[in-house]
């Protein structure tokens, strides 16, 4: 993305599932650098419904948000039961030379009938330069029912028309438009076009910042949820997360291989194909010693539109051994590499964030450590992760863990009075079961209770 380096600093949930509020911080969200400095991990760990997923599935939601697509309306299921409308309000750095961006952008969803609409989007800005910092300010402020205006502040509208009086009537068209697609105004492509042509001298920085998060939203953002695991568990297909940039392919998205027969592929789609197994070979017989895996080629065969393809199939070959087909692999193998290629990404590139959600389902909790400890002290770009295996919590830094607590009023917490060589698995066990934290991390079970329900449902059965 050319000179910018976009990193995500914090997210904050309002009536977002159970979520009634609640913020994660990336660790280096409070230092003031004028540099990206190297990886950033912070995992997101508490027992189950207890608002993990919500996270993963709101930078989802916002993802397509801030690429100007439509939204999608499963979204009304994530907006809490009780509310009318949720808030998602998520602050960025952006690192552009000798300035660096704090960059918030707020949107507000609310329900409308059986759908769901976006109420009100802004973005405040503030602009670190040459040792001096201005104050955070709204810049651009969306009021769906403010069937009046454009945007507010008019200040920031007016340097945005500037000499070019038609521009007010194409921000009005660009409104409607984006309206009646359901989708951002601001980030919105009709609109996205104005804010980021060649604009006033004043509105240059906002412009900049407008851009830069629509290109890491596109380019650098990557969200895996359950579903990408659950094609895996049901043993249909693999979908390796991907993003290549090369000479010859610029690409990025989900590459969905069937794992029950082989598949007919155009020559774009192939060319993609090789270039990802060429990456994760690059890696992958280093975390599952002496495995690689190919492409069996079966010959050409026409597609049904009549163009050229090809007949393939993953393979999964390991040293002195025939090769096997990819499914005959366990899931945890085929879990890793559906994630390696974006992995090897988010290693080498500092603008990319990637959110996995239930990293450990299916890896070995050893190799899971390892992995983590890797990435924080080699990577240089984001990675948001949920997880059950407390592995991470003897491998990470303090402020790379969060918890998820059972007051939906502020779900996620630091661990407090946690010392250097304090062991942050043992803590939190110890947390779970003495308290001592500012609020309740697990809400207790007992035992005595389970095993009594279990016999009495025990007992139903025999008496039918």
């Amino acid at each position: 993305m050319g000179d910018f380096v976009v990193r995500l600093s914090s997210l904050t949930l309002e009536n977002v599932k159970n979520v009634k509020k609640g913020t994660i911080f990336m660790p280096m969200s409070n230092e003031k650098l004028f540099n990206v400095s190297g990886a950033e991990i912070l995992g997101i760990y508490g027992q189950n419904g207890s608002g993990k997923t919500a996270i993963v599935d709101a930078l989802y939601f916002l993802q397509q948000i801030m690429i100007g697509q439509s939204i999608d309306q499963s979204i009304i299921d994530y907006i809490g039961v009780d509310d009318d409308m949720a808030h998602i309000c998520v602050e960025f750095k952006i690192f552009a030379g000798e300035k660096v961006y704090e960059v918030g952008y707020n949107v507000y969803l609310k329900k409308n009938d059986s759908m769901v609409e976006i109420e009100r989007e802004f973005l405040n800005c503030a602009i670190n330069y040459g040792g001096k910092r201005t104050n955070k300010n709204i810049f651009m402020d969306y009021v769906r029912s403010d069937s009046e205006g454009i945007f507010k502040p008019q200040k920031r509208l007016d340097e945005l028309i500037g000499k070019h009086k038609e521009r007010r009537t194409d921000l009005i068209v660009a409104r409607k438009m984006a309206e009646k697609s359901n989708c951002s105004y601001i980030f919105g492509e009709s609109s996205r076009e104005i804010f980021c042509q060649e604009v006033e001298e004043k509105f240059k920085d906002y412009s900049t910042a407008i851009k830069a998060l629509f290109e890491f939203s596109l380019k650098d953002l990557f969200v895996i949820r359950n579903a990408h695991s659950g094609m895996i568990t049901a043993n249909f297909f693999l979908p390796m997360a991907f993003r290549i940039e090369n000479n010859k392919i610029g690409a990025k998205g989900d590459f969905a291989i069937p794992l029950t027969e082989p598949v007919v592929l155009d020559a774009v789609k192939k060319d993609i194909l090789d270039a990802i197994v060429d990456q994760i070979n690059t890696v992958l017989y280093t975390i599952i010693p002496g495995m690689m895996i190919y492409i069996k080629d079966y010959g050409q065969q026409a597609l049904d539109s009549g163009e050229e393809g090809w007949k393939v199939e993953l393979m999964s070959v390991r040293e002195g051994k025939k090769p096997i087909p990819i499914r005959m692999e366990s899931e945890g193998i085929i879990k890793i590499i559906s994630i390696l290629n974006v992995l090897i990404q988010a290693f080498g590139n500092s603008s990319i964030c990637l959110v996995i959600d239930e990293l450990d389902a299916g890896i070995f909790e050893y190799m899971l450590g390892e992995l983590l400890d890797i990435f924080d002290k080699s990577a240089k770009g984001q990675l948001i992760f949920t997880s059950h295996n407390l592995r991470a919590l003897e491998m990470l830094d303090k402020r790379s863990i969060m918890f998820s607590t059972v007051n939906p009023e502020n779900r996620y917490i630091h661990m407090k009075r946690v010392k250097e060589n304090n062991n942050l698995r043992s803590m939190y066990i110890r947390s779970i079961t003495l308290g001592g934290q500012d609020e309740e991390i697990y809400e207790e079970t007992d035992s005595l209770k389970i095993a009594r329900a279990f016999r009495k449902a025990g007992r139903s059965l025999h008496n039918e």
